[in-house]
This record gives C-alpha cells, sequence and structure tokens, in this order.
C-alpha cells in the first residue's frame, strides 16, 4: 500500500541543492518543526474506530496507518539527526521499506493515541535539544545511502515538509469519512 502523500525521498530532493541554502539555519524552523508535535493527534480528533480505519481509496493507507506511520517516521528522523549531532564523522543513515513497516508491524492494530503521544514527546525532546546548538551544528551531516549528504538543517525542514504532506492527506480521507476538519499546518 501506498499513503499518498510526499514521500520522504520527495521532499529530500526539493532540498539536496546546494549547501549555501543552510549557510545561515532559520531558527524559526525549529518553532515550526515543534510546532508539529500535536498536530497527528488534532488531526485525528473525534474519529472513531471504523474512521481511523477505513480505507476511502483502494490500494492506500488508513488514517490510523498514516498517523503510525508518522510516529515511526519521526522516530527514525530523531535518532538519525541526533546521530548526525552528536557523531564525529558522519554517520551512514540506511534507508527503510515504509510499507514493509506498516504492514509487517500492523499499524492498524497499533494504539493511535499513543503514537501521537510518542510523536508528540520526540518532536519536543528535538526542539529542546535543537535550541541548545550552535547554529554550526545544522551543517553538520550524515551520508544517507540513497539520497546522500543530508544537513542537519535539512532534516529539520524535511520533517517538517514530512508531517504537512502527511496531513493534507489526513483531511482528505477524514472528508471521505464523514469528519471534515481544518487543521492549520506548520
Amino acid at each position: 500500500m501506498t499513503s499518498h502523500a510526499t514521500p520522504i525521498g520527495a521532499a529530500l530532493q526539493n532540498h539536496l541543492g546546494t549547501d549555501s541554502a543552510i549557510a545561515c539555519f532559520d531558527r524559526a524552523l525549529i518553532d515550526r518543526f515543534e510546532a508539529g508535535a500535536t498536530v497527528p493527534a488534532r488531526a485525528i480528533g473525534g474519529l472513531t474506530r471504523e474512521q481511523l480505519l477505513a480505507v476511502p481509496i483502494a490500494g492506500t493507507w488508513s488514517i490510523q496507518q498514516i498517523i503510525v506511520h508518522l510516529w515511526e517516521s519521526d522516530m527514525a528522523a530523531v535518532h538519525r539527526m541526533r546521530r548526525t549531532i552528536a557523531e564525529a564523522q558522519p554517520p551512514l543513515i540506511i534507508a527503510y521499506d515504509e510499507s514493509a513497516l506498516a504492514r509487517e508491524l500492523m499499524y492498524e492494530q497499533e494504539d493511535v493515541e499513543r503514537a501521537c503521544r510518542m510523536f508528540e514527546d520526540g518532536r519536543r525532546l528535538m526542539a529542546r535539544l535543537l535550541r541548545k546548538l550552535p547554529d554550526e551544528a545544522f551543517a553538520k551531516y550524515c551520508i544517507h545511502n540513497t539520497y546522500g549528504k543530508i544537513t542537519l538543517a535539512r532534516f529539520v525542514l524535511m520533517y517538517i515538509e514530512h508531517l504537512n504532506g502527511h496531513v493534507v492527506h489526513v483531511v482528505k480521507k477524514r472528508a471521505m469519512v464523514g469528519a471534515r476538519l481544518a487543521i492549520e499546518l506548520t
């Protein structure tokens, strides 16, 4: 199944320009990153179990699967960012199969409210760490086995966009299951 949201790969391709783009990291991005902390919980507010698990477009993920994917992906991103910050040499980051994770880890059976709380905690802890870093830390990078060099600054922006891309699809799917919602993107 596919999620029909902006994949990380597309976000990476949009932001793999020159390093001059991140020469002066905009710290307001940290606020935007943290502002996303409560978005998954707000995006599923008021939904029934049936609405969470509905697949209004055949071959795509349910709202619940998207939300659990957001938690899983952010958990991986936080780990990758922390390694990028901490390790002396640029760490090698290995891609993963998000569809296999959703299928084999049974996202439809996860506790979606807990996933939202864990997403929020991870975002808030990471934002706290990012605020403590000197500007030059945002130029540190890892090496992704598919996309190459990714700076810490790019990670922050990528995961703002990753969340926003998926939330757009959650809002559309909510409308399809009769539960409209307007939500401000970060």
